[in-house]
Parts: structure tokens; sequence; C-alpha cells
């Protein structure tokens, strides 16, 4: 297994729309202060060349605190960087595809809405999946929630791990309990946080108190 259960439990997915009088730098470096685990390089809008030398550098950093990192849709980054590997959606190209362009150690996320998504993307050679939205989310206003029974069943169908993600904060992490997710991935409830690292500390110790649920 290229990523283990553990790695999942505080997910951090960047957003540079709450940065404001700092980098999207300083704000990644407080969450992994503050004890994320697993973090993604997500960009829509910069140039090739602005997008390597930033996830090169996020790379360095996260290797600093033993953090795998990925890149959200991204082969040609992710390979230009040798970073950890890619996460995919739905609407990208297949697993198998983008193994073959990666390579066989490389981390393979995928999303899924449900479960015979959540199989496929297992067959074809996914190392976790990313199942969601679990919640409504201001940062993908067409996604649809998942219900709690069908998260549940998405982790007793497949034997990789699944983070949950999709509107997710400290409010509402307890309403998790019992669905046996590995984890949790966040974007607001890190990013747009006043203080990004005491956040990130509290989300994470109220994961871990949601898994032990």
């Amino acid at each position: 297994m290229r990523v283990n259960a553990d790695a999942m439990t505080l997910y951090a997915v960047t957003d540079r729309t709450w940065v404001k009088d700092t980098t999207l730098m300083d704000q990644v470096k407080e969450a992994l202060e503050g004890g994320i685990t697993f973090l993604q390089l997500r960009e829509k809008h910069l140039s090739k060349e602005e997008f390597i030398k930033e996830a090169r550098e996020m790379k360095e950093l996260s290797k600093e605190y033993k953090v795998l990192f990925v890149i959200n849709d991204n082969i040609e980054v992710a390979l230009a960087v040798d970073a950890d590997g890619v996460h995919i959606g739905q609407d990208d190209m297949s697993v198998e595809e983008a193994r073959k362009l990666l390579g066989e150690d490389k981390i393979i996320g995928v999303s899924a809405h449900n479960v015979e998504e959540a199989i496929k993307a297992q067959k074809g050679g996914a190392d976790y999946l990313g199942v969601g939205a679990v919640c409504a989310t201001s940062t993908k206003k067409d996604a649809n929630v998942v219900s709690k029974e069908e998260i549940k069943k998405i982790c007793h169908t497949v034997e990789i791990p699944v983070v949950a993600i999709g509107g997710i904060k400290k409010e509402n992490i307890k309403t998790l309990e019992g669905t046996d997710v590995d984890g949790v991935a966040v974007v607001s409830a890190i990013f747009a946080a006043k203080d990004i690292k005491k956040d990130t500390k509290q989300l994470r110790s109220l994961v871990e108190e949601m898994k032990q649920k």
C-alpha cells in the first residue's frame, strides 16, 4: 500500500481565495505546524511555470514535516516536481491512464460519490478515495451531498483508505461518527481561519476523537 489510513487523518486542500496579507506558502506552513497529515495543492489559474515553481517549494516544505504531498488534477506538474502523487476527479483521466504516466510508486487519489465509483476506482488501482460532498460546500457549488449511509457503505466495501470531503468544519465533524472514514479533507476550515495553526490543531484532535467512536 502506497499510503496508509493514518496519513488521511487531516487532509488539507489548498485554496488561495483566502490569501490576503500573507502568502499561500505561509498558510501551508502554519497548517503543517498545526498537524495536517496530508497535503494537496490545488491551483486552477496559475501558469504552468508558476504552478511548477509553487509546487516545488511546497513539496520541499511538506517533506520537512514528513507529510505526503499530491497535486490536484495535473500529472505534468506532479511529474515535474516529483510530487508523491495526484488526486483526480470523476471527469479527469482514468486511474489506469494516470498510473501509466506516473508509474507504480506514486499515490493516486480519486474522488467518489457512490459505491459504484468507489469500487471502480479501487479496481483501477486508486490508493485512496475522497468521498463527498458530505455537507453543502461553498468550494464546489455543484457538489451533491453524499449521505452518511452511503459513506459508511463505501468504507465497508473498499479496502483502501477513505477520506470525507466537502463542507467539513469543526462544528460538524461529529456528524461523521460511525461512518468509519479514515479522516477528513478540508479547505476553508483551515485556509479561511484567522489562526490557521490553532484551528488545525483543534480540527486534528476532533477528527481523532471522531475516528475512535
